[in-house]
């Protein structure tokens, strides 16, 4: 199930072919996952990038449309302190994203998708999307769905968590268990109350104090849980983006197609 197919991605296309789907009226997917952010003992540093990429590729097939790079460094201050853990300020990151954004809405693209990984992330993207017109672009952000969110409330045990955790372990452990060590995967400690602020896996008096970087308990990860967290993650952003592509899609075409529609 975590195989990614290359034929949508634009990084492996020549500009006349990128241009000829454009104007075939491909949607566009630019996806936003972090290859250099910490994910405890057990998962790589680009666990991010590579349910971005994934995603991305599923998604893609379902409703024909092109990928972009993916924008794999972002704003993610709360892993700085884990080393290979790179983050831009807030500000930085809107502007790079807004940039990107707006020349792929220049480039002729009539739809636009943000398929986003990420938690911190979540401000910046819609700060920066917000200064589009809403009709071309949308924010998916994949742990917010109905399916996703259902799924994740009746299948975790663990107390607590949100990074490299039991869930995103599970995710993993379909995606790419290849580079799973559940050997190594170690729990965070349990804590009273959440408190904002950056992991440390140093300063054992803070109550964000992880020595893994884990925020959770990946040790409770199964594959069959992550096939069906997977599966409703998938079914939440595909009826989005489908929905979302299709609004406005009759207004694209020549005027007999329209007319074949209309009988």
């Amino acid at each position: 199930m975590g195989t990614v197919t290359d034929r949508h991605f634009i990084a492996h296309m020549m500009w006349d072919e990128v241009a000829r789907h454009i104007a075939n009226g491909a949607a566009a997917i630019l996806p936003i996952g972090a290859a250099a952010k910490q994910h405890g003992f057990h998962l790589p540093l680009d666990t991010d990038r590579i349910q971005a990429e994934f995603l991305a590729s599923r998604l893609a097939e379902r409703i024909d449309a092109l990928i972009w790079p993916t924008l794999n460094y972002g704003y993610y201050p709360a892993f700085v302190a884990y080393a290979g853990s790179a983050s831009l300020t807030a500000a930085t990151f809107e502007a790079v994203v807004h940039e990107i954004a707006t020349d792929i809405i220049g480039s002729g693209c009539r739809k636009l998708l943000v398929l986003n990984t990420g938690i911190s992330t979540l401000a910046p993207v819609e700060r920066a999307l917000a200064r589009l017109d809403a009709g071309k672009v949308m924010h998916l952000r994949i742990h917010e769905g109905p399916r996703y969110r259902r799924a994740a409330e009746q299948l975790a045990e663990q107390s607590h968590g949100s990074h490299a955790d039991e869930l995103e372990t599970s995710l993993m452990l379909v995606l790419a268990p290849h580079l799973v060590e559940m050997a190594r995967a170690e729990p965070s400690p349990a804590i009273g109350d959440e408190v904002p602020g950056p992991l440390t896996p140093s300063d054992v008096n803070s109550p964000n104090y992880s020595r893994s970087g884990s925020y959770g308990d990946p040790t409770l990860a199964t594959s069959a849980k992550g096939e069906i967290l997977l599966a409703a993650m998938l079914d939440d952003i595909r009826e989005q983006a489908i929905e979302f592509v299709a609004d406005g899609a009759a207004m694209q075409q020549p005027p007999d197609a329209i007319r074949s529609v209309s009988r």
